[in-house]
């Protein structure tokens, strides 16, 4: 069975994190879970839930440093921050762990296992620009949540979903949800 960890910090974007826990529930994948307070403000101003309600994950209190995911040998298959605050971005950048998501990210990168940071900031200045790199240098993708709209999506949960699935893939998963662009009808590609 695959496991991912996912955390949520208190940058806007509650619904990537509630979609992407529905999409792991639905593909029957482990997911350990870490929300920061301010996490939980957001999460409750956004959608109106509280982590006990959100599907399919066993949730660890972010100040524990003896719970599974701040050591290396604990096997999991990645993790994502979603969202990822900036301040949360710089911590990982920095190696710094000032908390379980910041040791947790710490740990993934060490056992050079995928980790998504889904900055979510805009505009950026040049501290952020400069953590983004540290943080790709280190080995992190940062994938912010940009949405996609050639698919011609319907309404912001099916924006959510094509994110949460185009995360779902960067940690090695194969959503059956995503939607690959195929090219233009009628396309039929280069040959050699």
């Amino acid at each position: 069975m695959k496991r991912i960890i996912l955390a949520i910090t208190g940058a806007s974007g509650s619904i990537y994190a509630v979609k992407f826990l529905e999409l792991m529930t639905g593909m029957g994948v482990e997911v350990e879970g870490l929300i920061s307070k301010s996490g939980e403000q957001v999460l409750a101003l956004e959608t109106g839930l509280t982590p006990e309600r959100l599907p399919g994950c066993r949730w660890f209190p972010v100040d524990d440093f003896t719970a599974p995911m701040a050591s290396g040998s604990h096997l999991h298959h990645g993790m994502v921050v979603l969202p990822c605050t900036m301040g949360t971005l710089a911590a990982i950048a920095n190696g710094h762990s000032a908390n379980l998501i910041h040791r947790a990210a710490d740990v993934t990168l060490k056992e050079r296992r995928p980790l998504v940071l889904a900055a979510r900031e805009t505009p950026l200045n040049r501290v952020h620009l400069k953590n983004m790199l540290r943080a790709d240098q280190a080995g992190a993708i940062i994938c912010p949540p940009m949405p996609a709209f050639y698919h011609r999506p319907q309404d912001i949960a099916e924006l959510a979903c094509d994110f949460a699935a185009r995360v779902a893939s960067l940690l090695g998963l194969d959503p059956p949800a995503m939607r690959r662009w195929q090219g233009l009808p009628g396309q039929e590609g280069w040959s050699c």
